[in-house]
């Protein structure tokens, strides 16, 4: 699978101050686990139920320099959540998310674009079990998907409290969300609007600060 933009923007607009421990779920080529490298001090695990994700992944990571601190796995998520003893201060995910499209007959392209592996409810609960005390779990997640997000969210007993809408451009209706979870039920969310192209290959300024340190060229 290529790098796309809404795992750009997901590892370069979350939250990783005084983070320490982070746990990327569904890794795939492994960019949103370097961005977040690139940007704290942290220890990553990175995983993927894909195999040549998983190996692409550890390859991306082997080359880098943060290689030292990022680690990848191949397994499901409900698998290693079931045996990790770990504590996570984040936990990330650009999930799979196309629960009622036409499925491609390329099954890795299936693995990651659908959520018959990975429910929601399954990756809310799962990664609410794997936080530290304060910690913290953000997704990208389109629009139109967003009445069973919150509902989904409240079955967890879990609190949005920082929410992006990511606009393609002006006057365009949002097409994905940007969102910070946390189980502390009482914090304020903080919300805002992204808007990325002022026309066809034509970069916001919002958008340059924010992805900038992550690209050769903008």
């Amino acid at each position: 699978m290529k790098t796309g933009t809404d795992g750009v923007l997901l590892g370069a607009w979350v939250s990783v101050e005084s983070c320490h421990t982070l746990l990327d779920v569904g890794t795939g080529t492994g960019v949103i686990a370097l961005m977040l490298a690139q940007r704290s001090r942290a220890v990553i695990d990175a995983i993927d139920i894909d195999g040549d994700a998983a190996g692409q992944a550890a390859e991306n990571i082997s080359s880098s320099a943060f290689a030292g601190r990022i680690q990848v796995y191949h397994t499901s998520f409900e698998e290693y959540a079931g045996k990790t003893s770990g504590r996570y201060d984040l936990i990330v995910s650009n999930p799979p998310y196309f629960a009622e499209s036409l499925k491609s007959p390329d099954m890795k392209k299936n693995l990651a674009r659908h959520s018959d592996t990975l429910p929601l409810s399954s990756l809310l609960s799962g990664s609410k079990s794997l936080l530290a005390p304060d910690g913290r779990i953000a997704l990208v997640f389109p629009c139109l998907r967003e009445k069973e997000l919150i509902e989904t969210i409240l079955e967890n007993k879990l609190n949005m409290v920082r929410k992006t809408e990511v606009i393609p451009v002006p006057k365009a209706s949002p097409k994905r969300l940007l969102i910070e979870l946390s189980a502390n039920l009482s914090a304020p969310c903080v919300c805002d609007i992204l808007v990325i192209e002022e026309s066809r290959g034509q970069y916001t300024a919002d958008y340059i600060k924010l992805t900038k340190d992550f690209y050769l060229k903008m």
